[in-house]
């Protein structure tokens, strides 16, 4: 068994700048991560980092038009903290060596970007998430800071007292990609999920093929309600073919959408009269589909992108990569003609929830980045505050986790204070098939490991338990693979719970999650070695990728509204007066129990009104 006093699991953004924090405290701390830090999703993003640095801005601009964008949905007290914090932690990237782009006069360059009051978005080109990445691994490697890398993390050990407000994390169990041995890990301090995204619940995503959901099912299972799944932002300009992302910079320099008519839409059509293709991403996504849905689409699939009047010399100074991305997918060279695009999934807004400083209802277990749900996004994310969200609440997570005194968080987590239970009525049977009875926590340690165990038997107890489903998986000689189940699910989101949603498709993949599940119980490991087995650990990420998918399902036929990134064809209005509240759904026995919660609107020095959000 391995121990530290903090233990990351992840290192993208967020789980760098934990891992940093926490040793600056002085912590003794670890990353745990499936992937090598700088193969990081993380390094995938383009666009920026939305920052308050100029002196006609400020922080509370800033977390204006992040609360609108939010469809006021986001908790004003997580809003305010990225606000604020993000100049100083933005500057410190840059004293650390990060290669912002420039203006002439010296100063970091500020481009627009969709929902933004201001020119706030701070960044390298059109790669900001690979020059993050390689600059905080670089701090990594200075303070001498152990990687676990490519250690598949399954399960946390977390205590089973009945209710999660009791329970204690004390490690987590994973899997060695390199020898096939499963060991513990025990957390003296705190455990901090930093896991990243979930796209692969979808099959045309701008997620990694390891964005499985991994930290938020984990989390979930322990007994941490997922918070507002419901809200999946569908980013507007993704490569039809491959769902490779196209940076909301190329909008931001001015790049121009364009139908099949030659029409610019998003002003001929009304879809946001003033700002155009720089209206959130909720808004742009829509107005292309609706395009698409009324023949106006080009091929009735995409819309175009045109960047050429901005020039060869601003395009390869600010854009470069986006040229090589649209040549190498779609063979189409963006200084020549204009880019095929279509919405693609991008990001959650939702996830594990926890309060400002990353804490979850369970002591010692953490979040930060997207696989967490502060709320910092509510409804709708606009694009450039993902990278911040990593290095502000990864730093908070990581000084609270290796003992640092923090303000008292203002968000509350698990079901305290002001809560309401909800019922839903669902098509089918919900929940995980063939749970038994006398688990509470699953994915935490068995019941019968008792509340009186130590931290180290709790762990190693959820190592057996671990070995012994991994060689049963192994030992099983036939039925059905994990790939059959995982397309199944991912053709039904994309169909389903895709940008339009409807009550009859919603149950539909109700459905088809029930019979995904029932599946799962015949699954089965076609490779049976234990090295480099990357068979068994999609198997194990597709039991994530089903609670996700159920989740996300639930949370949106619940919602009766349209409010963010959430459009419902049955209700088309924001519903202020029933849902200023989160949707959450706990781990009850093995199934989803849902229950609300109300938004925080007031902020430091004014309570957020909502208003109209028009662009």
């Amino acid at each position: 068994m391995y121990e530290h006093d903090v233990i990351v699991v992840g290192a993208g953004g967020a789980g760098l700048r934990a891992a940093i924090a926490a040793h600056e405290e002085g912590a003794d701390v670890a990353i745990v991560s499936k992937l090598h830090p700088v193969r990081s999703h993380t390094g995938a993003a383009e666009g920026g980092i939305n920052a308050a640095l100029r002196e006609a801005d400020s922080w509370e601009d800033h977390a204006y038009d992040t609360m609108k964008g939010s469809d006021y949905l986001a908790d004003a007290p997580a809003a305010e903290t990225l606000c604020k914090d993000s100049p100083k932690e933005t500057i410190k990237l840059e004293h650390w060596g990060m290669a912002f782009s420039r203006d002439d006069d010296g100063r970091v360059s500020q481009r627009p970007f969709g929902g933004l009051s201001f020119p706030r978005t701070t960044y390298a080109g059109a790669e900001t998430g690979h020059q993050l990445l390689h600059t905080m691994y670089e701090q990594l490697v200075k303070r001498g800071i152990k990687v676990y890398d490519e250690w598949h993390v399954t399960r946390l050990a977390v205590s089973d007292e009945e209710r999660p407000e009791d329970r204690t994390c004390h490690g987590i169990v994973a899997y060695d990609v390199q020898t096939g041995k499963i060991e513990g890990f025990r957390a003296r301090n705190g455990v901090i999920l930093a896991t990243g995204g979930l796209g692969q619940v979808y099959d045309h995503t701008t997620n990694a093929v390891a964005n499985t959901g991994d930290g938020v099912a984990m989390a979930y299972r322990a007994g941490v309600p997922m918070e507002d799944m419901e809200f999946i932002q569908f980013h507007p300009t993704t490569l039809p073919s491959t769902g490779v992302l196209i940076t909301e910079g190329v909008r931001g320099e001015g790049g121009i959408l364009y139908n099949e008519n030659g029409e610019r839409f998003m002003f001929e059509y009304g879809y946001a009269n003033n700002l155009g293709e720089l209206a959130s991403r909720d808004v742009v996504s829509r107005a292309e589909l609706t395009e698409v849905n009324e023949g106006r689409g080009i091929e009735d699939e995409y819309v175009h992108l045109d960047m050429r009047h901005l020039g060869e010399e601003r395009i390869i100074d600010r854009l470069e990569n986006i040229i090589h991305l649209s040549e190498d997918f779609e063979g189409v060279n963006p200084l020549d003609a204009p880019m095929p695009v279509k919405p693609g999934q991008h990001y959650a807004m939702g996830g594990v929830e926890t309060d400002e400083n990353g804490e979850t209802c369970i002591t010692g277990l953490y979040a930060a980045g997207e696989c967490a749900c502060a709320s910092v996004h509510g409804g709708n994310r606009l694009g450039g505050n993902a990278l911040p969200e990593l290095i502000v609440f990864g730093k908070r997570a990581g000084h609270h986790a290796a003992g640092k005194d923090m303000e008292t968080a203002k968000i509350t987590t698990g079901k305290v204070g002001d809560y309401e239970e909800a019922e839903l009525e669902s098509p089918v049977q919900l929940g995980e098939v063939g749970i038994g009875e006398d688990v509470v926590a699953d994915g935490g340690a068995a019941a019968d490991a008792g509340a009186s165990a130590s931290g180290a038997d709790l762990v190693q107890r959820a190592v057996e338990d671990e070995r012994e489903t991994i060689d049963a998986l192994l030992e099983k000689e036939d039925g059905i693979q994990h790939a059959e189940i995982r397309e199944r699910v991912q053709k039904s989101m994309t169909r389903n719970v895709n940008v339009f949603r409807e009550e009859e498709a919603l149950k539909d993949a109700l459905r088809d999650i029930r019979e995904a599940r029932e599946l799962y119980q015949d699954v089965y490991v076609g490779d049976k070695s234990r090295t480099f087995n990357t068979d068994l650990l999609q198997t194990l990420e597709t039991r994530n990728i089903l609670d996700i998918a159920e989740g996300i399902t639930l949370g949106a036929l619940a919602r009766n509204e349209f409010r963010g990134a959430h459009w419902r064809k049955e209700y088309q209005e924001r519903r202020d007066e029933e849902w200023l509240k989160h949707t959450l759904l706990s781990w009850n026995d093995g199934e989803p129990e849902l229950w609300y919660k109300p938004v925080i609107l007031e902020g430091e020095n004014k309570t957020y009104e909502p208003k109209v959000r028009s662009y």
